[in-house]
């Protein structure tokens, strides 16, 4: 089984890629895939994530052929 995995923003910097397949054997969470490409650093709390486009949490489990996509924390904005 095989997924994708992608990267935005801050995340994708340190990471140092846009974007990775993990291939493994059987159903994992978000949290394990995390473990995977996150250099074995727990995922943070507030890490957006969405699987397949859709707002996921970290104990959602992928299946064969879905996408991940990790996002950092969204900050900012001003009075217009």
């Amino acid at each position: 089984m095989a997924i994708t995995v992608k990267f935005f923003a801050s995340l994708r910097e340190r990471l140092g890629c846009t974007e990775r397949q993990i291939d493994f054997s059987e159903p994992i969470t978000v949290a394990e895939v995390w473990t995977l490409v996150g250099s074995g650093q727990p995922i943070s709390e507030n890490v957006l994530i969405a699987v397949n486009m859709e707002y996921a949490d970290a104990e959602t489990v992928v299946r064969d052929g879905d996408e991940v996509a990790f996002f950092p924390p969204v900050t900012g904005g001003g009075r217009l």
